[in-house]
């Protein structure tokens, strides 16, 4: 397997300090690590960065599955 494609997303938790989501591919599923215990909150600006990120996700798990 190669290397591990990983995406960070900034956004801020509920108190408004910077966290970061993280998007990852494990065993060709598509997993989001928000920041512990926390809720994510995210300008338009970072849920485009959300989806393009999932999107490439997507295209990543797609390509473990051949």
């Amino acid at each position: 397997m190669g290397a591990k494609e990983e995406w960070q997303v900034s956004c801020r938790d509920i108190a408004s300090r910077r966290r970061d989501l993280t998007v990852f591919v494990s065993q060709g599923h598509i997993v989001i690590n928000v920041p512990p215990g926390e809720a994510a909150v995210l300008t338009p600006l970072e849920v485009g960065r959300l989806r393009a990120a999932l999107r490439e996700a997507v295209v990543a798990a797609s390509d473990t599955d051949l």
